[in-house]
């Protein structure tokens, strides 16, 4: 082979390029993968020189639940999705999960990215993947079809569509009755009058088009819990990667993509809210409210703590570092 043809040759192969496959189970349209996983594959792309480039696959590979187990396995090279999913599978995101705890996606997705890089990853529950980023959505909030929302025990009877995990149990403590179902046959629920309303932040009940299926909501302040997420990418492939290129993703991953995924869900629910101007009178949980479930929570949240702690981490600490972190990024400390 002549030197020349062998020298373009061997500069081709030094920058061959990487395709990443990214499975996905939301439309595309959701905010989630138009304002977050694409922008997390350009910056990757950037990052890197071009190097590593994705493929979001335009259909899913199987249902949400499976998309853990499909970073884990090599089904796609990154996958994201709920870890409540997977119920038992993940107990550090009780930490996260618990009510009033901040009033934005992003000073919480910020707060839990540090706290689980300098606390939760130590469990293991995430030693099959590489972790690109956990983060959660916005607080979550009270929705009803119908009645006065003023009284403390305004749920009490009341059929709640939940998506299962923490929220379940939040609904059953405050005496709701829980109806599980998965966020896309919320309309469906409501609209037979199998749910009487819904937890949801401001995002998806607009998402989801419910807004004519609902009349009044409560704003919880610190909201009344939060859903987490991760992105994964598939260990092998992390690791096939050059240490030069990994440290151009870290760069673009972890906090930095927690925040971004945190300012997305922030945009989506002041568009949300902004939709049910006129369509969903919305109030301001009141003082006595907010003191009873309190009262009626406290309960829950030390059984989670404990639940967390089983992973072998200290919950306590954990939990505090994460409302100390939340404070801080949102002024208030």
């Amino acid at each position: 082979m002549p030197a020349t043809a062998l020298s373009l040759l061997l500069a081709s192969a030094a920058h061959a390029e990487t395709v990443l496959t990214v499975a996905n189970w939301l439309p595309p349209s959701h905010p989630l993968v138009s304002e977050l996983i694409v922008p997390m594959t350009e910056q990757i792309a950037e990052a890197t020189d071009g190097e590593v480039t994705a493929n979001i696959l335009p259909a899913p590979l199987g249902p949400p639940q499976a998309h853990f187990d499909f970073a884990v396995n090599g089904v796609a090279d990154i996958t994201f999705g709920v870890q409540g999913y997977n119920p038992g599978r993940f107990k550090t995101t009780n930490i996260v999960e618990l009510p009033f705890l901040g009033e934005t996606a992003e000073s919480i997705s910020v707060a839990y990215w540090r706290v689980f890089d300098e606390m939760l990853r130590d469990a293991g529950e995430y030693d099959q993947v590489k972790v690109l980023a956990v983060f959660s959505h916005g607080p979550g909030e009270i929705f009803l079809n119908e009645g006065d929302v003023s009284s403390p025990d305004v749920l009490d009877g009341v059929k709640i569509r939940v998506g299962g995990g923490i929220v379940h149990e939040i609904a059953s403590a405050l005496g709701a009755v829980p109806v599980e179902g998965p966020s896309s046959k919320a309309y469906e629920l409501l609209s037979q009058g199998v749910a009487d309303g819904i937890f949801f932040p401001y995002e998806s009940v607009n998402f989801f088009k419910l807004i004519p299926q609902l009349e009044t909501a409560i704003d919880v302040p610190g909201g009344l819990y939060n859903t987490s997420f991760y992105i994964a990418m598939n260990k092998a492939k992390w690791e096939s990667l050059s240490p030069e290129v990994q440290a151009q993703i870290d760069s673009v991953t972890g906090e930095a993509l927690a925040r971004m995924a945190g300012r997305m869900w922030d945009a989506a629910d002041a568009e949300g809210r902004a939709a049910m101007e006129g369509e969903i009178a919305i109030t301001p949980a009141t003082e006595a409210q907010l003191a009873a479930w309190d009262e009626a929570l406290s309960p829950l949240v030390q059984a989670k703590l404990d639940e967390a702690a089983e992973a072998g981490i200290d919950a306590q600490a954990a939990y505090e570092m994460l409302k100390s972190e939340i404070a801080k990024e949102a002024g208030t400390e």
